[in-house]
């Protein structure tokens, strides 16, 4: 039986968690739906120490979901055009949380297509790159403004239960399309897996 992960695995530590969202499944409930895929890339933020965070210089209307206790949805606009998700994290107050940066596609594959393509036939490099992204994740599952602050033990946006990877299967490395921060290896993601953004 499928479990959904309780409220409880969400109010750790930033790093703790993010580990151990990969190898989780992300499952999105839209129209009737179900959209889902295997995690398998994140990255952590620490607002305490970590210039990359949102929430580095405190609290402001955009970030105040990151401060929320562990287990709900923060959903930003960047760019100007896109959406990424991230999980928070910790007891409430900490201005932690994990970007989900890519997803192996599991269920509603074809959704996915029709929401980032505007088609359900793909071809295999679109199919590779279908989700290998954060943005690309939220725009494959319809993730954007109005599911910000989404708890993550409702029905509409949850994680299911699933064996962690083992360590020697974990990847680390500095993370991604930052410019503050960059050194930190806080960049987490399952090696080998076709779905991962940047190998």
């Amino acid at each position: 039986m499928d479990l959904k992960l309780s409220g409880n695995f969400y109010t750790r530590g930033v790093h703790t968690v993010a580990k151990e969202l990969l190898g989780k499944l992300l499952v999105r409930g839209i129209k009737g739906s179900i959209l889902s895929g295997i995690i398998v890339e994140v990255e952590a933020y620490d607002g305490s120490i970590d210039e990359a965070a949102h929430t580095f210089r405190g609290r402001t209307a955009r970030n105040e979901v990151m401060y929320q206790k562990g287990g709900v949805l923060y959903v930003y606009f960047t760019y100007g055009m896109h959406y990424c998700c991230n999980v928070v994290t910790g007891k409430g107050n900490e201005g932690k949380a994990v970007l989900i940066r890519a997803i192996e596609p599991v269920q509603g594959i074809a959704r996915m297509c029709i929401n980032r393509f505007s088609k359900e036939e793909i071809t295999q490099k679109e199919y590779t790159n279908l989700t290998n992204g954060p943005a690309k994740v939220c725009k494959a599952l319809g993730i954007g403004r109005k599911e910000n602050g989404t708890v993550l033990t409702g029905q509409e946006i949850y994680i299911i239960d699933r064996s962690v990877p083992s360590g020697e299967e974990i990847g680390v490395s500095k993370r991604i399309g930052i410019k503050k921060s960059v050194d930190l290896p806080w960049r987490y993601y399952i090696k080998d897996n076709r779905f991962v953004s940047k190998k």
